[in-house]
């Protein structure tokens, strides 16, 4: 039965062998080539950062352009906000501001640099939302032991004084205060900030956590 299976199949089972390998050789040789390209592009990323430090900006926005369609996910990442912090510099909000929306809506990026680009985005944008929407959009990220919950609970806090809702504000600056992975120079401000308000956070920041 199986010499018999052998004869029968034999030449489609090499053929599929041979094809497998192929197959096989072509992705290995594709991954080898990634991870060449995302070094050759590291290093474009570190000329470009080199560039701006030496105040070289004008060929800056199109090399990071080009790094930013790059598949690797740091590599793109990194020129992506580059390319905002230039714009910035320059003095582009708008653009800037598109370019840190971009990043915060690329749901191939790694969640940590989507809510710092979101953060940053709202930064920029601040004065011209309404309390409500800031309220709403820093909402997943203005949570005690969040990351980034200094800067989205004072963004949020702000937010609840425009509202007339200081008593809420207050709270808030003093849940900042309390968490110990919060910046000092944040959790200071916050002390500052809840006090203005009516709200004693100096014992609550000084406290050991529980």
């Amino acid at each position: 039965q199986m010499r018999d299976f052998g004869k029968k199949y034999g030449g489609w089972i090499i053929a599929a062998v041979v094809l497998f390998l192929a197959a096989s050789g072509g992705w290995i040789y594709w991954q080898q080539r990634q991870v060449q390209q995302s070094g050759q592009q590291v290093e474009q990323l570190a000329e470009v950062y080199k560039d701006i430090a030496g105040g070289n900006t004008t060929a800056a926005p199109q090399k990071l352009d080009e790094l930013a369609k790059s598949r690797s996910k740091a590599v793109r990442a990194a020129a992506m906000f580059t390319r905002a912090a230039v714009a910035v510099q320059g003095n582009d909000l708008k653009l800037a501001t598109a370019k840190y929306r971009e990043i915060a809506n690329d749901d191939g990026l790694p969640k940590t640099y989507r809510d710092i680009a979101l953060i940053r985005q709202t930064m920029l944008e601040f004065d011209r939302l309404k309390p409500d929407e800031v309220i709403s959009r820093m909402a997943p990220l203005a949570k005690p032991g969040e990351p980034w919950f200094g800067s989205a609970g004072e963004m949020t806090a702000v937010a609840k004084i425009k509202q007339g809702k200081k008593g809420e504000a207050g709270q808030i600056y003093a849940a900042i205060a309390k968490d110990k992975t919060v910046p000092d120079q944040i959790r200071a401000r916050s002390i500052q900030m809840a006090s203005s308000l009516g709200v004693d956070a100096s014992q609550i920041a000084s406290a050991p956590a529980q």
